[in-house]
This record gives structure tokens, sequence and C-alpha cells, in this order.
């Protein structure tokens, strides 16, 4: 049996197309492409109309290539953008023309449950394990027990976050390249939000999201980028530190440039990275472990069991 999931994110688009096998799945298609559905959502409240056409244009893509892949069973999924904007049943009414299938807008505990799920598959990783999810506009946090291969024992606790690379950009980032009074405002900023989280610490800490991969391949010069080497790669709290540093201080034109890094990421890049780096030290990890799977991973796997 082929299954497709597809993870509709505030900054990303994702589609995941795999087999079923003994083994568990086998990916055959695995894409992500930036379309900023959630361009301007925390000041407007509102999906920008240009917004929601490259999304469903990316989406049109997206179903060309399902069905090319013979596919039994659909699933799609949206997050952030979506939950906290105003305009999205008539843009779910027209993806559901695209894809043949209505997206399901899950609240922020279910996407960090899949997330969970998702996130272990391939890391070979056992015990209790904390997981975090960087998007555009949430920050997913899950403490759980994982099994062989990432089956999930058990998820203890899940918190979905209202920060997230492009909503902190837009309300803290205004020049290139930011100022340190601006650094120093959104660090208030997601300090004064992940205090209200549960404690990080005591359990190893894995990575998700595009901010997290992008972040793997820019430390490894990964380009083109390469599931293979960034899925399970390790990075140390001084790298993030050193690496959030120069990105802060490159403006977004060098950026653009800069091997491993996708430049439709380079403007969000900064506060995505420092993000990350806040959720480190309050982890007191010594290493962040890093994978390129999650929400549709998770997805596939329960579309997988019905």
């Amino acid at each position: 049996m082929r299954v497709a999931s597809i993870d509709i994110g505030t900054n990303s688009v994702l589609v995941l197309i795999a087999e079923t096998t003994a083994g568990g799945l086998a990916p055959l298609v695995d894409l992500a492409t930036i379309t900023r559905l959630g361009q301007g959502v925390d000041r407007t409240g509102v999906l920008a109309v240009d917004a929601m056409d490259r999304t469903a244009r990316c989406l049109s893509a997206y179903a060309d290539t399902i069905a090319s892949h013979h596919v039994t069973r659909i699933g799609a999924v949206a997050t952030s953008a979506m939950r906290d904007a105003e305009g999205g049943a008539d843009f779910l009414d027209r993806v559901q023309e695209i894809l043949g299938t209505r997206p399901e807008v899950i609240s922020g505990n279910d996407e960090a449950r899949l997330t969970f799920e998702g996130a272990l598959v391939g890391l070979e990783m056992t015990g209790p394990v904390h997981v975090f999810d960087v998007g555009g506009g949430s920050t997913e946090i899950i403490a759980g027990s994982a099994g062989q291969d990432g089956e999930t024992a058990s998820v203890q606790r899940a918190v979905s976050l209202d920060i997230g690379a492009v909503r902190l950009t837009e309300r803290h980032l205004a020049s290139d390249p930011p100022t340190k009074p601006q650094l120093d405002a959104l660090v208030r900023d997601v300090r004064a939000v992940l205090a209200t989280a549960p404690a990080l610490t005591g359990r190893p800490l894995v990575g998700v999201g595009g901010t997290v991969t992008t972040l793997a391949a820019v430390m490894g010069a990964v380009e083109p980028y390469d599931s293979k080497l960034v899925h399970g790669a390790r990075l140390s709290r001084g790298e993030l530190t050193s690496t959030c540093e120069r990105l802060a201080a490159t403006p977004v034109e060098q950026r653009k440039r800069l091997p491993g890094l996708d430049p439709k990421r380079a403007d969000v890049i900064v506060a995505g990275t420092m993000l990350v780096g806040e959720l480190a030290e309050r982890a007191q990890a010594a290493e962040l472990i890093v994978s390129d799977r999650g929400v549709r991973w998770g997805l596939a796997q329960k579309l997988a069991r019905r």
C-alpha cells in the first residue's frame, strides 16, 4: 500500500509518499516547498491572498505527483497559520478541490503528537526523550518515551507555543541585519514564553523542522540538501551559538548564498536559530539531535495503520 501525507505549515508545505513494508514506511517522495502561508498573520490575523495563491500552486503540483504514484490513501493537515487566521474555510474548500480530500486543521496538541511519532523514525532511540518542532508560527514541545525505531510507548506531555521563525521575525527583526536591541527583544519574548512550558532537562533533545534541518545543512555545508546527511546529525550548543551569531551579523542577501541555506528561508533563519538556541539552553543539552522528519511522517504512519 502507498500513502501520501501533506503538512500545510505556516512557512512551508511538505509531502511524503511512502510504501508500507514489513520494516515500516519506505519513502518514495519527500518534498518541502516554502510558500509562507502565514505571511503577516501575526499582525493581521488574516490569510494573505498571494500567500494562499502560492500555497495552492504548490499543492497542485503535489497533487500531480501523488496521482502519478497511484496512492491508496491520502491525508492532509494544516497547522498554526490555519488555526490563527480568518479566511481559512474558503481556502480549505479550494484545497479540497485540488487534493480531493479536505485538510484537517489540527490542534497544537495533535500537531505535537504527530511530530513526536514522526520525528523519531529512523533515529533508533529508546527511552525518555524531548522533541521540539520549530515551525513558522508555533513551536511544539513534547516529552515522551520512544520504542524501537521511533515507535512511541507514550507521550507524557505536549505543549504548543505561539512562537515560530516567521512570527518572531515579523514581530521583532525589522532591520537587515537585525540590531542588538531587536535581537534582545526577541530573546526576551522567547524566554517569557518558554518560562510557561514544562522543563526540558534530563532527556536527550531532538529537534524537528526547517530551521533545525537548515542549521545542520549550513554547519555541514550540505549542498544540495541530502536527508541522509542531516537526519541524525548532532549539533553542539557551542556550534549553535556561534552559528547564530554568524547568521545574525550577515545581511540577508549574503545569507542567501550560504551553502545549505534555502534562499527563501534566509529572512527568517536568524529568528529560528535564536529560538533553537534558547530551547537548547533551557534544556541544558550538550547537543541537539536533528530529525528531518515530523508531522508528515507521523501522519503517514497513522494512514498506514487504518
